[in-house]
């Protein structure tokens, strides 16, 4: 599943092998790709031409042109949908305030101090959980203040473990 962003509205979208559900409901389409970047659609009894104009795979948008119409699709896919789900979206200024845990867990290390400066990406702990080792990164750039937890503490979801 994943969801498309259009005009401010978020539509979710599921693929399965034979048919594509929106909303839950499900879209019943001819489509043939008729170039690199066009594809042809036939949606009840109308035929409509789309292309893909521009792609930002940082951001994950896309600008396509339907017809005479030019649109802007945000995507977010599975992993981005869980990432908000745990309070980790990855939107925002970038800069971080605090790095809270996704889920319990077991700190295994810490691979930061305080006063260390940190760049997004930065691996900053790995968290045990499940029996799976689990890279924390930071989802911003600061400098870490506090460390609130030590090594082989057990952590509850959403417990904070570095202050920026």
């Amino acid at each position: 599943m994943f969801s498309v962003i259009l005009q401010n509205a978020v539509h979710k979208v599921e693929k399965n092998e034979d048919s594509i559900s929106v909303n839950q409901r499900t879209i019943a389409w001819d489509l043939r790709w008729i170039g690199e970047r066009k594809v042809h659609l036939i949606r009840d009894n109308e035929s409509i031409e789309a292309e893909l104009l521009s792609i930002d795979h940082a951001t994950k948008t896309l600008q396509i042109r339907i017809g005479h119409k030019t649109a802007s699709l945000k995507l977010k896919d599975r992993f981005d949908l869980l990432l908000e789900q745990m309070g980790m979206s990855m939107n925002g200024s970038g800069s971080v305030k605090d790095i809270k845990a996704p889920m319990p867990g077991l700190i295994l290390d810490l691979m930061v101090k305080p006063g260390d400066e940190v760049k997004k990406g930065d691996v900053v702990l790995i968290l045990e959980a499940m029996k799976m080792e689990n890279i924390i990164k930071s989802p911003g750039d600061g400098i870490v203040r506090e460390i609130k937890v030590a090594l082989k503490q057990s952590v509850e979801k959403n417990q904070v473990m570095i202050l920026f």
